[in-house]
């Protein structure tokens, strides 16, 4: 059987698989079986199963994952999020849109120091769009804020994507993807705050500041903010630092972070035994679910490649156009559509075999690209119908807050995000420079 007819069956029965509702990893080892069955090569099954011991259980990157889970989980227990959330809003009161930019800034925070986009959204929704929706904040505004906000968690680093991306992107190391990623996550969080501050200027009535009677002083608020900031900020340190440094790796660096993280709910006085169970069970919860779609998706790939499948996929693409930034563009997009049904993981595992080689070929940077997907694929949780952001969102909102007012609320944000792809293609070095700073060109 051709190459191209493999790559149709196996497509089409991912598509069936998904949309009949099956979850993704079982769809994807599925999916493996029959297509080795159908090709009559079912001896392909057991490279793929050794594929699978080399690729995924003997990867010490991997570790990171849910070590990095652990240390969401033992922050949002901190209640260290909480504190600087009101710090923020007291001190912001004064400024129209003052509450939405504090929702910016401190889902940065969030992002650099969880890289779980739904800890970040329930975290920064529950805290945050009550008061918001209370103040007078426009539905679209509150609601697609926190969503586009809390999805930064994917691209500012410590990122679970980009450790993923890093285990599977040849040549590529996890600090040179968390160098990479940090101007690109900060510019795009700068943008939000930007917006918001835009919009309040427009239209102070979507964005109105707090009653004088509930503000407080400022010193109070400078007390409040610089006292609740020190504990992020040493996690932040201690993660970023030791590893962009070059004094531990990704997965010695993400046990650090799980460890201060630890020590910041013990010095709060905020350690139980239940929680501390809780928050184990949780990451196991978590990483198994990465895994168990890794493993499907290293099975997927595996007879799709052996079986021609992905020679046939790479030779389509290579057919619709020579000019690689064409191609770049095509492939960005296929990221973009794929986002709308996909998760990242499914994502980024079934899409880097094909096209990884291709931008090898072309001569662009692989650093490059990676980072300029990692940006795309923020989308993927904002673009209806299957955005989880979306479905985050809507587990929070009241009920006078609906479906169509939350997506219509991150359309501007989804636009934004394309607009920092843009950013990214016209000015290189917003992913390149301090990669080639750090580790040399």
């Amino acid at each position: 059987m051709s190459g191209e007819s493999i790559a149709l069956i196996m497509s089409g029965l991912l598509l069936l698989g998904l949309f009949m509702g099956h979850p993704l990893a079982f769809v994807l080892g599925g999916t493996a079986v029959l297509g080795a069955l159908i090709a009559g090569k079912p001896m392909v099954l057991g490279i793929v199963i050794n594929r699978i011991f080399g690729d995924v259980l003997d990867n010490y990157v991997l570790i990171a994952i849910p070590l990095f889970v652990l240390m969401a989980r033992f922050l949002s227990d901190s209640g260290v999020t909480d504190r600087m959330f009101e710090a923020l809003r007291h001190l912001m009161a004064r400024v129209t849109g003052g509450l939405g930019l504090a929702v910016v800034f401190i889902s940065i925070l969030l992002a650099a120091t969880t890289g779980i986009i739904g800890a970040s959204i329930t975290v920064m929704g529950m805290m945050a769009l009550r008061p918001m929706l209370q103040y007078g904040y426009d539905k679209k505004l509150a609601t697609g804020l926190i969503a586009s906000s809390g999805c930064l968690g994917i691209l500012i680093p410590p990122s679970i994507m980009l450790i993923l991306m890093a285990s599977y992107a040849p040549g590529l190391s996890v600090g040179q993807l968390f160098a990479g990623a940090m101007l690109p996550g900060l510019i795009l969080g700068v943008m939000y705050a930007v917006y918001v501050a835009a919009i309040a200027w427009l239209k102070p009535e979507w964005a109105p500041p707090v009653a004088d009677e509930e503000q407080i002083s400022r010193g109070a608020m400078w007390r409040m903010l610089i006292v609740e900031a020190v504990p992020p900020l040493v996690l932040i340190l201690g993660i970023l630092g030791s590893l962009l440094a070059g004094i531990a790796t990704a997965t010695e660096a993400s046990a650090i972070g799980a460890a201060l993280a630890l020590l910041i709910v013990i010095s709060r006085g905020r350690f139980e035994w239940q929680t501390f169970y809780s928050a184990l069970l949780e990451t196991g919860r978590t990483s198994a679910m990465i895994l168990f779609i890794v493993v499907g998706a290293t099975a997927f790939t595996g007879v799709f490649n052996i079986t021609g499948g992905l020679r046939a996929s790479q030779d389509l693409i290579r057919g619709l156009a020579d000019d690689p930034y064409t191609l770049v563009a095509v492939m960005l997009l296929v990221v973009f559509i794929l986002g709308m049904f996909l998760d990242w993981t499914g994502i980024v595992l079934l899409s880097f075999p094909i096209f990884l080689p291709l931008v090898g070929e072309m001569g662009i940077s692989p650093l490059w690209f990676v980072i300029l997907m990692a940006v795309v694929l923020q989308t993927s949780f904002l673009s209806p119908p299957f955005g989880y952001a979306l479905f985050y969102m809507r587990a929070i909102a009241p009920p006078d807050v609906s479906t169509g007012d939350i997506i219509k609320g991150v359309l501007p944000f989804i636009a934004l995000i394309l607009l920092m792809c843009a950013l990214i293609i016209l000015f290189p070095a917003l992913v390149t420079w301090l990669p080639t700073t750090l580790y040399g060109g």
